[in-house]
């Protein structure tokens, strides 16, 4: 009885209590990047030329030279071009992660956009954390497109978008803070948003 209770205690202590989502934008991180990446399929023939796939962050980085080379005659490939993300973009995403978070009830406790991608830290839901991509992805994508000069069937953002399971508060508590010094990083403002809720330290196990 003793070991089923010790057992029950420490599959509680490994639950998911919230996710890291990370939306990365359309040809910023390509599947066969030197820096490695989370993709395991090429969908486009054309890149094949540039080198292979490597699952994962390389051990050993390129040069920031080799990199803009590499970037520069692969994205000339793409179907669509590159977008940046100015500031008047990222309010357009921010105004809709904000409508979905709001409409789906979700916990929001951190969230930086970037000009090349996005980091959103979310509390365990009754959505898994890929529905949660789609969601935001699909909502700040229509957001983008319409105010941005681009194709009206550009894709917005990566197919690979990428999700970390967060299953403990001090993990939480640095994944917070590693996600609010992004902006600062990058030499943007310090950003603040209202959907935006402080994490106090509790959580709970149970689905909303």
């Amino acid at each position: 009885m003793r070991d089923r209770r010790v057992n029950r205690a420490y599959s509680h202590a490994r639950m998911v209590i919230a996710h890291h989502l990370i939306f990365t934008g359309y040809g910023h991180w390509l599947p066969n990047d030197l820096r490695g990446s989370l993709s395991r399929e090429l969908r486009v023939e054309k890149l094949a030329r540039f080198g292979p796939i490597h699952f994962g962050r390389k051990q050993s980085q390129p040069q920031r030279r080799e990199l803009i080379s590499f970037l520069k005659a692969a994205q000339v490939e793409l179907k669509y071009p590159i977008l940046w993300f100015e500031e008047r973009q990222r309010k357009r995403v921010a105004a809709a992660f904000a409508a979905v978070i709001e409409r789906e009830g979700y916990t929001c406790f951190a969230c930086s956009l970037m000009s090349n991608h996005a980091h959103l830290i979310i509390r365990r839901h009754r959505d898994k954390a890929e529905k949660m991509i789609e969601k935001l992805g699909m909502t700040s994508a229509d957001a983008v497109r319409s105010f941005a000069r681009v194709p009206s069937d550009h894709p917005i953002w990566s197919r690979d978008e990428y999700k970390k399971f967060i299953d403990s508060p001090e993990y939480l508590e640095r994944a917070i803070t590693y996600v609010a010094a992004n902006p600062g990083k990058s030499g943007l403002a310090a950003q603040e948003y209202a959907f935006v809720k402080p994490y106090r330290g509790e959580w709970s196990g149970r689905r909303r």
